[in-house]
């Protein structure tokens, strides 16, 4: 279900917060859905139970997900949604700032934006 690029620039962490973001953004995991534990996490994609524990982290103290003792990570309710919206809003804004730093006219940005959202349409 996960999977790390070893050749990426994006620390493996990193990666592994992305992915479980995206999971909650496309409805592959639900509200209050139990995360694997940070040993099984670690052992399905090959990586230290330390860099897992610290995607974890960081996710629990956006609000992404909650943890209970004893019991391990949760997904975070319909609050989370807004947040990960928020959350790829401003990695867009990143986007378009180094496309405009590239000299690529706004323009340009608006037809594929408008051709995503048109494709889009098709598979509603």
């Amino acid at each position: 279900m996960f999977v790390i690029d070893t050749q990426s620039k994006l620390p493996i962490f990193e990666q592994l917060k992305k992915q479980i973001l995206e999971f909650i953004t496309i409805g592959i995991l639900s509200p209050n859905d139990k995360l694997p534990s940070v040993r099984a996490m670690a052992s399905q994609i090959g990586v230290n139970p330390n860099t897992v524990a610290k995607a974890y982290q960081e996710l629990e103290e956006h609000g992404y997900i909650y943890s209970e003792k004893g019991k391990g990570c949760f997904v975070a309710d319909n609050e989370s949604d807004k947040l990960i919206r928020e959350e790829k809003l401003k990695d867009f804004k990143g986007t378009v700032l180094d496309m405009k730093q590239h000299h690529i006219e706004k323009e340009a940005l608006y037809k594929v934006v408008n051709s995503v959202y048109e494709e889009g349409k098709d598979h509603a």
